[in-house]
């Protein structure tokens, strides 16, 4: 399954153009261009694409791709950064946009079941006119979709608290290769029958099946919310400050971390606007934590007095607290980080690594010293409650900078599996890291998945060339 699927043929077009009617097929190489790559930034041209509205079209398609050994490829709103949807060895890329309604809201049960072209934010927006709560918050949570969440196992800000994408997935539909739909999962929110093929499938990153439903759980919308943001002089005393907060028995929302060259950034983007003097205190301090905290009136406010009383132990040198839309100010520093990068360099790349708790502080140095030592600046954040870590190797790729940023990449991947660690937290394998995956995962299991992969997909036509397969 190496090769590059030759184009299709008039015969296999007929039958794409008659299962999906109208604008459902696109055949055009002027159409195809615009599915071709992700937020990774690589493409490859598919064969086709093709914008299903019901489950029927998902298993004829499958069915048909399955006998003509024709690669497919899951694909929404390709805000994945690691290549996930690229169509790399051509074939039909199935664009989920069109299946996109909410089919059950029920308070009662606590459950929605919606189709995996929802844009998780709008779905968010629709509980809360509800009083309900849907946790999960990746940071392109305006524009992914929840099936695209659920293929990535998606994580985000709020997850030390309340969990990834999988830890709210109660159930789903999911069509086979050959046409065979699996109804995995339940309404209910413990179920133990059987062996937990739904919770397989959240995070395979569209290797398995495709999905046709979800079936998630809510929770009761928090009555308030506040945040913190706290500047220290070093990411030491940050992390000591951190610390305190877990050992006052507190756990916020979101715990989010900025090291010292972040700052930097964030200094050059907001001393550009007519309020930069609100954000003096970037060019002072050394790191920054961001925290959020949720639940009743009364207990945000007792706990946001406790975190205060906890920080003051990394002698912060900054420190602004809001409640409700007061707090939006605050996230938009945590927003901003990305773009405010380039004003350090015009190339980055992003990985996101994640570490045990205890060893973040070595991670962060690690990181940092692989920069000194190939000549490249490197900057660091992420979610400090569980160890994700986003680090970011800055380069000039005019200036020859390229390889040595490649260099880095790979040297932080070692310094992160030495430490325990994982290399990714949250966005995937895809194809930007596939090369590293040997070093983190050992012959024997790899043999397992990819004993798991046949039985699901005996002809390796899903997303075939990602992760393992």
């Amino acid at each position: 399954m190496s090769t590059l699927f030759p184009k299709l043929s008039s015969s296999q077009q007929r039958f794409l153009r008659d299962l999906f009617p109208g604008s459902g097929a696109l055949l055009a190489p002027e159409e195809l261009v615009g599915f071709a790559g992700d937020a990774s930034q690589k493409q490859a041209l598919p064969g086709a694409v093709v914008r299903p509205v019901e489950e029927a079209q998902l298993r004829e398609l499958l069915r048909w791709a399955h006998l003509e050994r024709v690669p497919v490829y899951a694909r929404a709103r390709a805000t994945n950064k690691v290549g996930q949807t690229v169509p790399v060895r051509g074939g039909v890329v199935v664009s989920f946009l069109r299946m996109n309604r909410v089919l059950d809201i029920d308070p009662q049960d606590f459950v929605a079941v919606v189709q995996p072209g929802v844009v998780t934010a709008q779905f968010q927006q629709e509980l809360e006119s509800r009083g309900l709560f849907y946790p999960p918050d990746p940071a392109s949570v305006k524009i992914s979709t929840l099936g695209g969440n659920v293929a990535t196992c998606a994580g985000g800000m709020r997850a030390l608290k309340y969990g990834v994408t999988r830890d709210h997935l109660l159930g789903l539909r999911a069509v086979l290769p050959g046409g065979e739909v699996l109804a995995l999962g339940s309404r209910c929110h413990k179920d133990v029958s059987g062996l937990d093929l739904t919770r397989l499938l959240a995070g395979s990153a569209g290797t398995l099946a495709l999905f046709s439903e979800l079936t998630l759980k809510l929770l009761p919308r928090p009555e308030t919310s506040a945040s913190a943001l706290v500047g220290f002089a070093g990411f030491p005393d940050a992390l000591e400050a951190a610390a305190a907060v877990f050992h006052a028995g507190l756990l916020p929302a979101a715990l989010e971390f900025m090291d010292s060259v972040t700052l930097e950034a964030l200094a050059a983007e907001f001393g550009r606007h007519d309020d930069a003097e609100q954000y003096s205190w970037l060019r002072e301090a050394g790191a920054a934590l961001l925290f959020r905290l949720d639940g009743s009136r009364a207990a945000v406010d007792a706990e946001m007095q406790t975190l205060e009383r906890a920080v003051s132990r990394g002698k912060p040198v900054f420190l602004e607290s809001a409640t409700g839309a007061d707090e939006e100010p605050l996230w938009e520093v945590r927003r901003a980080i990305s773009p405010s990068l380039f004003h350090l360099a015009p190339d980055k790349s992003g990985e996101d690594v994640a570490v045990p708790r205890g060893r973040v502080l070595e991670a962060v140095q690690g990181l940092h010293a692989i920069g000194r030592e190939l000549g490249l600046r490197t900057a660091c954040f992420g979610h400090l409650g569980d160890g994700n870590l986003h680090a970011n190797i800055l380069f000039d790729r005019a200036r020859g900078q390229a390889e040595a940023a490649r260099q880095a990449k790979s040297k932080l991947f070692g310094l992160v599996l030495s430490l325990g660690g994982t290399l990714t937290g949250e966005h995937g394998i895809g194809l930007s890291k596939k090369e590293w995956m040997a070093d983190q995962i050992g012959p024997a299991e790899m043999d397992v998945m990819q004993r798991l992969k046949a039985v699901f997909d005996p002809h390796g036509i899903m997303n075939p060339g990602k992760e393992w397969a």
